[in-house]
């Protein structure tokens, strides 16, 4: 087991798994360290704290609001829950633009608006969906001032992620790594020092849900990719993660 030790799974949608304590138990017994539960709309959020607190020291929530999930109508009492717990989580998320999903452009960026300004004041990490959209995010983000934020799942341009690198954020890698052109691409460009490991889960990745023990799987495809040790992979990464979150784990990395 010494050989699955410190990973953390940085991005899960813990609410949508059918057996969320034998998932974790799962992921703990092969030695995923910490989870990272987000939210997507109120309902989420509130299921997301709830499993954070019933897991106390290995799941940390981050509430967010998801462009698939913004209506005119849902707007403020969304963003009003966001802020109201942004206190017990480590980071806003997951939040973004989606410039493939059938929701008003203009209105997504009236909300992303709103959530840099909460990260900003409150001092959060961001956790960007970015489909069709990242150079906007990108230049949202650093006009706003945010300091810290991850591009979750990054399949964006070299030349942006660049930028990414020199702003001082991160992308996270995922298991579409065994298949994923754009996706292998920026993860072998990007140094080892600002990836985050996630699974996404329960995403399917080939036709198979994904868990957050397949992690493991993120971890795997990185090393390969790096011609770098499991390892080393491992200890980096779960480093990265700890560090950027703040996260109050016992064990050294």
């Amino acid at each position: 087991m010494k050989r699955f030790a410190l990973l953390i799974d940085g991005h899960a949608h813990l609410n949508e798994l059918p057996d969320i304590l034998q998932d974790l138990e799962t992921a703990r017994e092969r030695g995923v360290a910490a989870v990272i539960g987000v939210g997507m709309d109120v309902a989420s959020n509130r299921r997301i704290l709830e499993i954070a607190r019933a897991h106390p020291g290995f799941v940390f929530p981050a509430v967010g609001y998801h462009p698939w999930e913004i209506r005119r109508d849902n707007m403020d009492d969304t963003l009003a829950f966001v802020e109201a717990h942004l206190a017990e989580c480590v980071a806003l998320g997951e939040v973004g633009l989606d410039y493939k999903a059938k929701v008003n452009k203009n209105l997504q960026r009236e909300v992303l608006h709103e959530i840099i300004t909460l990260a900003v004041t409150y001092d959060k990490v961001l956790i960007l969906h970015c489909r069709y959209s990242h150079q906007r995010v990108f230049d949202m983000i650093a006009k706003g001032g945010v300091k810290q934020a991850v591009f979750h799942w990054y399949t964006g341009s070299p030349d942006l992620l660049v930028r990414i690198i020199e702003a001082g954020y991160h992308i996270s890698a995922t298991p579409a790594l065994v298949y994923s052109p754009p996706h292998r691409e920026a993860v072998r460009a990007a140094p080892l020092e600002r990836i985050l490991l996630e699974t996404d889960c329960p995403v399917a990745y080939r036709g198979r849900e994904s868990r957050p023990v397949d992690v493991l799987i993120t971890a795997q495809e990185v090393a390969r990719l790096k011609g770098m040790t499991w390892h080393e992979v491992a200890r980096i990464t779960t480093e990265n993660a700890t560090t950027l979150y703040s996260l109050p784990l016992t064990f050294r990395v």
